[in-house]
């Protein structure tokens, strides 16, 4: 199963440039249809705006953009390429612009809604849709700290710690990464910690 990144949630963030009010929008869209159906909602509640500019990744699917009226280049391009750059997919940006009278040329407006597209995907936050394998860990106090690093380094996920006689983690791994993790934390404590190998998931999770 393939792995890739989607956003975590549906967010908006937006930001005023030389009088004209940008209102980024991210949406998790796993189909064509669905970004569709988003874009369709953002002009109804937008119906007012001067643009609606819009973008969207579909794995496996189509990819589109449009300037909405914007100078050709300008505006749906510079978004589509925040997405790509950003490697997200199953992903729809709409971008809604108020003119504030104010022209801010064409270099002005790739940088604006570029911006626009970046502070909203920052705004929903990235994960990782893969195939993840549970491991349940136990370890003393004095490795806590340690054993974090060493998740961190493999890619991994910390799903929760309980604090009993030891610490025992539960811990979500790429599936590729789980048995170099265990191989390496069994050879730097000498083999005294020992990790359980739970179920596997293929589903996403919040990797920032």
């Amino acid at each position: 199963m393939t792995e890739y990144l989607i956003p975590t949630k549906d967010a908006d963030a937006e930001f005023v440039e030389k009088r004209s009010r940008f209102i980024g929008h991210i949406f998790h869209t796993e189909t064509e249809e669905e970004a569709l159906a988003q874009l369709k909602r953002m002009r109804e509640t937008y119906w007012d705006a001067t643009h609606n500019v819009y973008a969207y990744i579909i794995k496996d699917g189509a990819t589109r953009f449009s300037d909405d009226g914007e100078p050709g280049g300008t505006a749906g391009m510079p978004v589509l390429q925040v997405l790509q750059r950003e490697g997200i997919y199953n992903v729809t940006c709409v971008v809604t612009r108020y003119f504030g009278g104010i022209l801010l040329g064409a270099g002005g407006l790739v940088r604006a809604y570029a911006h626009s597209a970046k502070i909203a995907l920052d705004a929903a936050g990235r994960s990782m849709k893969r195939v993840w394998t549970g491991v349940y860990l136990p370890c003393p106090y004095s490795w806590f700290e340690r054993i974090k690093l060493e998740v961190a380094a493999f890619g991994g996920i910390i799903q929760k710690s309980d604090f009993g006689m030891d610490v025992e983690f539960e811990l979500l791994l790429p599936e590729a990464q789980t048995k170099p993790f265990l191989d390496r934390v069994y050879d730097i404590s000498a083999g005294t910690i020992e990790g359980m190998i739970l179920e596997n998931e293929y589903r996403a999770f919040p990797v920032e």
